[in-house]
């Protein structure tokens, strides 16, 4: 994602739901601990970095070739039916309050995005979490990044700066802009998981030509963002996206896209009015078959 505005605070009205929501999950847990046995699993326009093409590990029965991008069994697991996911804002000047709020948004997304790939019959393990202070390196690259989070295949990690993205982004304010950020960057991991990237890895490489390259490469970016959109948009119903919410996010959609008067080797996010259709699309349709960016008309993934 890129460079947001200034922002707001979310009304406190929110609270009192967080704590309904808070005690739900907390009756949920305790059902499922006991269903289970009591085990549990461990846990990029400017801004946005496309996913690494370094080795990917296997893709684990995920479909494979031109049927992982055009025909994948996620497209048809209908919508994402994600648990209560009540997340406060955070204080965006706390590097501590940045990650106890990446790791809440972590959370639901991995139980979501799990979800969703059991009824594909699909294998899913979660991403790692590097939610950087200090510089580091990963497979992929060091870090800090320009594009403030990045996430790397090859070791299967999202890498997100805390303090980095909230200066990137101009110190918005909006918890809403840096969920869909996470939800951008978890979007790639779906994507490995279930086959696409390998796959658009594949061909994006045996294309010649940088422009032919990126016409794959916002392919996949234009689809991350959809799936971003559809987390946000299923998640809504205990993280409400009111309407200046979701005008932060759609705009925000906007600034990480391709600039009009770029040149065209650089064009690998899609048009600002197309990176924002896709957003719109994963809000409203909250399915992974919303998303299918790969049999979409070239103009709409230009």
């Amino acid at each position: 994602m890129a460079q947001g505005y200034g922002g707001r605070g979310r009304p406190g009205g929110r609270n009192a739901l967080y704590a309904a929501l808070a005690a739900a999950v907390v009756a949920l847990a305790v059902l499922l601990w006991s269903a289970t046995g009591g085990s549990s699993a461990p846990g990029e326009g400017p801004g946005s970095a496309a996913p690494d093409e370094a080795a990917a590990p296997d893709s684990g029965g995920a479909p494979t070739g031109r049927e992982a991008l055009v025909d994948n069994p996620l497209y048809g697991t209908g919508r994402l039916a994600p648990l209560p996911c009540p997340a406060p804002d955070p204080d965006v000047d706390d590097p501590a309050s940045m990650e106890r709020f990446l790791n809440t948004i972590a959370d639901c997304l991995d139980q979501a995005w799990s979800t969703q790939f059991a009824k594909a019959g699909l294998a899913f393990d979660p991403p790692s979490r590097v939610f950087w202070t200090e510089p580091g390196t990963s497979p992929c690259r060091d870090y800090p990044s320009e594009a403030g989070a990045f996430y790397c295949r090859t070791s299967q990690s999202i890498y997100i700066g805390t303090e980095d993205v909230v200066r990137k982004w101009r110190g918005e304010a909006n918890g809403a802009v840096y969920a869909s950020l996470l939800a951008h960057e978890y979007g790639h991991h779906v994507q490995g998981e279930a086959g696409v990237l390998e796959y658009y890895h594949e061909r994006r490489g045996q294309e010649q030509d940088r422009i032919a390259q990126n016409a794959w490469t916002r392919r996949s970016e234009l689809q991350a963002n959809c799936l971003a959109g559809v987390f946000l948009g299923a998640v809504a119903v205990s993280y409400p996206l009111e309407e200046e919410d979701v005008r932060a996010v759609l705009d925000d959609s906007e600034a990480t896209a391709d600039r009009p008067d770029g040149p065209a080797d650089d064009r690998t996010h899609g048009s600002a009015e197309n990176s924002r259709q896709w957003v719109r699309r994963g809000l409203d349709g909250q399915s992974p078959g919303s998303c299918n960016t790969w049999t979409a008309d070239n103009a709409l993934v230009a």
